[in-house]
């Protein structure tokens, strides 16, 4: 899982020790990701399967691409699909995939790139592996992560951010045992190069064997953690995760997590984990496949207007952003 990194941790800014009185976040729920297919037929988990949307707020899902070792031929991707109402954010760890929309935006990202796509008004898009990993085969392994987007902006004018993986901001810890990749948002004095309509922080972390990591986390973002390989323990209490689970935190402004001293059951030591947090929005959700809209009409407007190939065109919505705002 190369994602990016560096040989010595000890070169990064430091995340300072805590004090004594932060209030760490009690584990409330932890929940096992089932398996599934996504697209053409590549296989995902699907991370955050049976948590309420309550709590996810302001994120809809999350899916974990692979982690899967292809054979020649067998690399799949999407075909052409509309969203609408929310931000995709697909984040590469190993291996490529080109991304294409019908607002412009696009390109290719591997190991470690992440890709934001503000679907807003609505757009088509295409997910594909490149011609020379179809031929070859390969490692794959990503994330997708989809952002709700609060009512004001469901019809923002479509935006797309092509982060590579040498903006994202590396940190360790005071004891250089962890390191810390921010794609987004804020954690101790230090911001990720992604731009959000919704406050929000993405993070994903290597935790060596044995170490621990402690954060600071706003007290008015929710917090999740999802564990894609070792096994680990989170908050003052110790509570068990492993590859494939889901933490929901409960209210404190820090998170621990530690990663066990023992290989998980595919021999895997230390902890790759990815948090997340945001201000929740507290809006009416109706979600319905790629729309994710506040109202079940708004949803039908978005299947009608895809009916009719308003997403694959210069959007008349787009003016109806203005006078939203």
């Amino acid at each position: 899982m190369p994602a990016i990194t560096v040989s010595d941790f000890a070169q990064l800014p430091r995340v300072a020790p805590l004090s004594t009185h932060a209030l760490q976040r009690p584990v409330l729920s932890v929940t096992s990701a089932p398996s599934g297919y996504e697209g053409e037929g590549f296989p995902v988990k699907r991370a955050f399967a049976g948590v309420d949307l309550a709590a996810l707020d302001p994120f809809i899902m999350m899916d974990e691409m692979g982690e899967v070792n292809y054979a020649p031929g067998e690399p799949k991707g999407t075909a052409w699909h509309p969203h609408r109402g929310f931000e995709t954010v697909t984040y590469i760890m190993d291996g490529t995939f080109l991304h294409q929309d019908s607002h412009g935006g696009g390109g290719r990202i591997t190991n470690g790139d992440t890709q934001w796509m503000t679907a807003g008004a609505g757009l088509l898009h295409i997910e594909t592996p490149p011609e020379s990993l179809v031929l070859s085969g390969g490692l794959f392994h990503g994330l997708q992560l989809w952002v709700n987007l609060p009512r004001k902006d469901k019809f923002v004018t479509p935006r797309y951010q092509d982060l590579r993986a040498d903006s994202t901001t590396l940190l360790t810890t005071h004891d250089g045992a962890s390191l810390v990749r921010l794609i987004a948002g804020d954690v101790a004095g230090h911001r990720g190069p992604g731009s959000t309509h919704t406050p929000m922080t993405m993070i994903h972390a290597t935790i060596a064997p044995g170490a621990e990591l402690v954060l600071p986390w706003r007290a008015d973002f929710n917090a999740l953690a999802y564990v894609m390989s070792g096994t680990g323990l989170l908050g003052a209490s110790d509570a068990p995760i492993g590859a494939g689970q889901a933490a929901v935190f409960g209210p404190g402004d820090a998170l621990r997590i530690a990663a066990q001293d023992r290989p998980d059951n595919r021999g895997q030591r230390g902890l790759e984990v990815v948090l997340l947090g945001g201000q929740p929005i507290r809006e009416p959700i109706a979600w319905a496949g790629p729309f994710v809209m506040n109202t079940r009409a708004e949803v039908l407007t978005a299947f009608e207007d895809y009916q009719k190939g308003a997403f694959g065109q210069a959007l008349p919505h787009t003016g109806a952003s203005d006078l939203a705002h």
